[in-house]
């Protein structure tokens, strides 16, 4: 039996005149379902049983659901009425939620609600009111997207609520709009969002945050339409007290102050051009920020951070211990270059272990691509890295004829040796995973003084290796300090277990709440956001309206 049965006959395959016809005549039916015992249950329905049948087989769950049930109805009747109450407010708050409104139909449940004639109506509407609650829950929940189709970047396991569980938990509920209302993520990053997309909602509906500011430059003592301009703009985001100052005092350079921080940008107090080009933006841009985090939020919805865990926010470019809630460490990062496969993946692992005067195995993708080229020129290139063979052996750069081998063929891999001048610096922090992503020092310290820090192939540079280590080995160590400066005096690769390892989330989140309540932005470093939010939009998220 499939969706497009319309009735008994047609699931059967013979015609609605012919059935008639031989049960008027008395003929027997049992051949055309002998052989199929679903055929033969649906004989025995009623009108309402079988139009649930018929309509819940497009989701294997709902039918096996309603089946186990008896058919039993679960939102057309009298008893239902909390139920079914509670989820068409639900789909009230789709649009607030940044979920795609139209996939639900809600108006036509509603419509149908008012017009049902039949139990054959009864049934189709009863199964359809099912079907949009698995698709909202699901999508509420966990996503409404699935983001490794949009990005291979984008690699997080999502946990998809199961079907039956979702059915059986609002049956069993005493309080359906509890239990829907929890669907949600229940985070108090998700709230802020929430928060931030109504507020941003009404500032749009209002006009937005007034005229842009046409400067390309403002500082203290500065005065006229552009610091007017600028002072507006900042009331209208909440960053400035009412004020009628036309000159750039005291109180405009704070709020310039609070707003580069709150950007990642250098908070000297003056709106430079990389300042006036985020004040600039319109708030729908913010907007799409915003639903494009909600919508990272519901992935990781069910995912347990731990009371411990390392926060390592790819487009802030800063990684963070987080303890019960609150951030005990924090040091900036480099993450990959957005070139190719060089961008920094997402996803969840958990670290097991620390690595002391690590050597650096070459990864085969730089070995062949960027050393290959280079000893093919000069047999001498890179010096400082071995050339190591199948059996593990370092091989003399003398014995070896370069220009004989291509990127498939060359049989050698590359290391260097622990040092200070190792590319993985004296420490890294390993989560094994299968993208071979990893935490690590680098002695190149320079580029940590960049506002925009894109600059590996793929892991994650620290600014303060040490220190993480510290931190790290505090939890097993009474001197973490005086224990990693002694096995780092050996000069030895030693690996240190992690007594309790700790879960490490790659995330890339360029509008996320901060301590104060507000929301910071961030800029799309890898353009993912650009391209989650075109898959939203067409799946149907609106930046409004925010009810059906």
């Amino acid at each position: 039996m499939t969706a497009s049965c319309l009735g008994v006959g047609s699931c059967l395959g013979v015609g609605r005149a012919a059935l008639v016809a031989m049960m008027m005549a008395g003929a027997a039916i049992a051949p055309f379902v002998a052989a199929d015992p679903a055929r033969a249950q649906a004989l025995s329905l009623s009108g309402f049983a079988q139009a649930v049948a018929e309509t819940a087989a497009a989701e294997p769950a709902l039918a096996a659901f309603y089946a186990a049930r008896g058919y039993a109805p679960l939102w057309t009747t009298a008893e239902a009425a909390s139920r079914r109450a509670a989820f068409l407010a639900a789909l009230d708050q789709a649009g607030a939620n940044g979920l795609p409104v139209a996939r639900y139909g809600a108006e036509d449940l509603r419509a149908r609600f008012a017009t049902i004639e039949t139990e054959r109506e009864r049934g189709q509407l009863d199964a359809a009111m099912s079907l949009a609650y698995l698709a909202w829950a699901r999508d509420i929940s966990s996503g409404a997207l699935e983001p490794k189709k949009i990005d291979a970047g984008i690699v997080r396991d999502i946990l998809r609520p199961d079907p039956q569980a979702l059915l059986n938990g609002l049956l069993a509920s005493p309080a359906p709009a509890r239990f829907l209302r929890d669907l949600a993520p229940n985070s108090p990053r998700y709230a802020a969002l929430l928060k931030a997309r109504l507020d941003l909602q009404a500032e749009i509906a209002t006009g937005g945050w007034g005229p842009q500011v046409a400067a390309k430059r403002l500082g203290p003592g500065d005065s006229g339409p552009g610091v007017i301009a600028l002072r507006d703009r900042l009331i209208r985001m909440g960053y400035l007290g009412r004020s009628v100052s036309a000159t750039y005092d005291g109180a405009l350079h704070k709020a310039v102050q609070t707003y580069q921080l709150d950007q990642g940008l250098k908070a000297d107090g003056v709106a430079g051009e990389g300042t006036l080009s985020r004040i600039n933006r319109a708030p729908e841009e913010r907007m799409k920020a915003i639903l494009v985090a909600m919508e990272r939020l519901r992935w990781m919805n069910g995912l347990d951070l731990g009371r411990r865990h390392i926060w390592v926010n790819l487009p802030d470019f800063t990684a963070r211990i987080v303890d019960d809630g609150k951030m005990s460490f924090e040091t900036v990062t480099v993450v990959g270059m957005n070139q190719g496969d060089r961008r920094t993946p997402e996803f969840s692992d958990v670290m097991e272990m620390m690595v002391i005067n690590p050597s650096w195995s070459v990864p085969r993708s730089i070995t062949v691509k960027e050393y290959l080229p280079m000893m093919q020129r000069n047999a001498g290139a890179a010096g400082h890295i071995q050339l190591i063979d199948s059996r593990g052996r370092a091989v003399s750069r003398d014995s070896v004829n370069f220009a004989a081998y291509n990127a498939r063929n060359f049989p050698f891999a590359m290391r260097q040796p622990p040092s200070d001048g190792n590319a993985l610096g004296l420490v890294k922090f390993l989560f094994p995973n299968p993208h071979n992503i990893y935490l690590h020092d680098t002695p190149s310290k320079s580029l940590f003084q960049k506002d925009v820090r894109a600059f590996s192939h793929g892991c994650i540079r620290v600014g303060r290796p040490f220190d993480l280590a510290y931190a790290l080995l505090a939890a097993q160590e009474a001197d973490p300090e005086g224990y990693f400066q002694s096995v780092l005096k050996t000069g030895a690769e030693t690996t240190v277990k992690l007594r309790d390892p700790v879960p490490v989330h790659l995330v890339y989140f360029t509008a996320f709440p901060n301590a104060q309540g507000r929301i910071e932005y961030r800029d799309d470093v890898y353009g993912r956001d650009a391209a989650l939010f075109a898959a939203l939009d067409k799946a149907g998220v609106a930046l409004g309206p925010l009810t059906n």
